[in-house]
């Protein structure tokens, strides 16, 4: 990368550990130029400095720098109100507590980028991103780093069972299958807000980008989660066989 402002230099600049202990901010520049010169709003869950207030904030600091028009917001569990500057505002509150994450949507509004470099728990890194999805304007990105904690016991990971449900990591390469949700051919599958907004996804390591949009391409073939037959009979007797299979599936479960 060339030019001199780029996301590498400035989190060396500020010492921000997205650079040097982790390896993101090359990722963070390809994905983010698009948005450098818009007056966006960023929320970056996680200030750093744990329960020391005048530490932390590294990243909010670089984030300022290369988003010149930009709005930066952070939340953190512990008070940091002393980290405030102009163009940076943090609340202090949970990552899993909807009443108080509600209470910044309303108070900010809706957000164009959402990093979560939190608790890195995995069963709050997935009841976060349940809830702050919604509230990403479209065109926006959804950040997750840190996912190697989707395989370490202590933050709710699994080394040994590597399709555990109950991981960050398997949760997000669920949701890949939402991309391709017109394609279900099942006349029973339930789309979800997830299907209809998930436009892309982009895995590096530990870290996960998730595009929303519109999904709305639709499928060459299947239309409303079935596939058509040209022969009414043949039809009648793969709805009923899918009906079977759905069925069993359903008392198996």
């Amino acid at each position: 990368m060339e030019h001199e402002s780029d996301l590498i230099n400035l989190a060396t600049k500020y010492g921000t550990d997205k650079w040097g202990s982790h390896y993101y901010a090359q990722h963070y520049d390809a994905h983010f130029s698009k948005y450098r010169n818009k007056k966006i709003k960023i929320l970056e869950i996680g200030v750093g400095g744990y329960k020391d207030p005048n530490k932390g904030g590294e990243s909010l600091r670089m984030w300022k720098e290369y988003f010149k028009e930009g709005s930066i917001y952070a939340i953190d569990i512990f008070d940091k109100s002393g980290l405030v500057e102009d163009s940076i505002d943090i609340f202090q509150g949970s990552q899993i507590d909807y009443s108080f994450l509600q209470s910044v949507v309303d108070r900010v509004g809706g957000f164009d980028i959402i990093i979560d470099d939190g608790s890195h728990v995995n069963k709050h890194i997935v009841s976060t991103f349940k809830f702050l999805f919604k509230h990403l304007k479209e065109g926006g990105l959804y950040v997750v780093e840190d996912l190697q904690t989707s395989y370490w016991k202590n933050d709710g990971g699994d080394s040994f069972n590597l399709r555990s449900r109950k991981t960050a990591m398997n949760y997000f390469k669920s949701l890949t299958d939402c991309l391709n949700y017109e394609e279900i051919d099942n006349p029973w599958y339930k789309v979800s807000y997830f299907d209809k907004h998930i436009v892309g996804m982009h895995f590096y390591h530990n870290m996960v980008f998730i595009d929303k949009g519109q999904n709305n391409e639709g499928s060459n073939i299947i239309i409303n989660n079935i596939r058509p037959t040209r022969h009414k009979k043949k039809a009648k007797l793969s709805y009923l066989y899918r009906k079977f299979i759905s069925t069993l599936l359903l008392k198996n479960r």
